[in-house]
């Protein structure tokens, strides 16, 4: 096993383990009951994982799919739930919303002149975790939020790849990534700070069920991998045809559709209508889903039209056999054409160099 590979998996999943735990201290300080600590251990199933990977996996990441990511959910989303449904109960007298921590110098050089060494480390590291606990409940919740999500995109990144993802593959994702966790956060921020839907408890649970299935995209790679296609009985059939050759496409169209731009514009579509809740930033968002989702089922359409024209133009020469799986294709004979394009390129000057002494002579 690589050390490169060892240190990316081992700290990526460190990292998820003391984002989850922080959560969980959250939890605990706002509900002031010790029994939340309990959550913490949802880690175990994240440690457990870490040791099956190592073992049988050398420390690589799976086909199409991210335990790590899906088990850093599972230990993360609870603790966020509990802390937007206790949201609110503390006052923050900060207005402007900018994060002040009074930590005067006046503590640490008393926790300092008090105790030397490791002794007066620790001493240090109470006080300043006693001043961190004085922060506004709500900035701590928004906080945790935007780590969460920038700890999804920076630790896929960080975890190793397997042999079925090429790191342009995984470039792509990480970009998707990026606006999807924009989006998601920009969704959870601006429909839970609405005064009516805080107050009321069926609206913000329901609005964490759409955040939380949401989520479920990012541990899964389909978006930038198609599905290999075998020249089977099964693969005639014109579903699967259209299955294997546009497989990351039509994935992407569908986690649009149900998973994120559909959902957002059903719960957007009844704060406005059956709420009578506007607001600008409400009223531009849903505007933007219905854009998405109307490009979306355009794009589904252009791709079903060119795929029924490939067909019909292959059945009228008969050469419609089984699946292909043509994108692979497709790629392959790009790239052949232009390593022969660049070895042309390359001999052109040595072939001019050659001819050169004869024309001379």
């Amino acid at each position: 096993m690589e050390l490169i590979v060892l240190l990316n998996a081992l700290v990526t999943r460190l990292l998820f383990v003391l984002h989850s735990v922080i959560g969980v201290w959250r939890v605990t300080a706002a509900k002031k009951e010790s029994k939340y600590w309990l959550l913490a251990l949802l880690n175990l199933l994240l440690c457990l994982e870490t040791g099956l990977t190592l073992k049988f996996k050398q420390g690589r990441g799976y086909k199409w799919f991210s335990p790590a990511i899906f088990l850093y959910l599972i230990c993360t989303v609870p603790s966020l739930w509990l802390l937007e449904i206790h949201h609110g109960t503390q006052y923050c007298g900060n207005t402007s919303g900018a994060v002040q921590v009074n930590v005067s110098n006046q503590d640490f050089n008393q926790s300092r002149d008090s105790t030397h060494g490791s002794e007066g480390i620790i001493q240090t590291a109470k006080v300043f975790v006693n001043q961190l606990s004085t922060i506004c409940e709500t900035v701590w919740t928004l906080a945790l939020h935007q780590t969460f999500l920038l700890l999804l995109v920076v630790g896929r990144w960080l975890l190793p790849i397997g042999v079925e993802i090429t790191r342009d593959q995984l470039s792509q994702l990480l970009l998707m990534f990026v606006g999807t966790a924009a989006d998601i956060l920009e969704f959870a921020s601006e429909t839970l700070d609405i005064p009516n839907v805080r107050s009321n408890y069926t609206l913000v649970n329901a609005i964490l069920a759409v955040w939380t299935w949401s989520m479920l995209q990012f541990p899964l790679d389909l978006a930038v991998q198609h599905i290999g296609c075998k020249p089977t009985t099964s693969t005639r059939r014109i579903p699967s045809l259209l299955l294997c050759r546009y497989s990351a496409e039509l994935w992407n169209i569908g986690v649009s559709l149900f998973i994120q731009d559909g959902p957002f514009f059903i719960v957007r579509s009844i704060l406005m209508g059956h709420f009578g809740i506007f607001n600008q930033m409400l009223v531009f968002f849903t505007a933007k889903n219905i854009l998405v989702v109307t490009l979306q089922l355009y794009r589904l359409a252009v791709i079903t039209l060119d795929f029924r024209a490939t067909i019909l133009q292959k059945s009228r020469k008969g050469e419609v056999s089984c699946c292909p799986c043509e994108p692979y294709e497709a790629h392959t004979h790009a790239a052949a054409d232009q390593d022969n394009e660049m070895k042309e390129f390359v001999a052109f000057p040595q072939k001019k160099e050659t001819q050169a002494p004869s024309k001379d002579q």
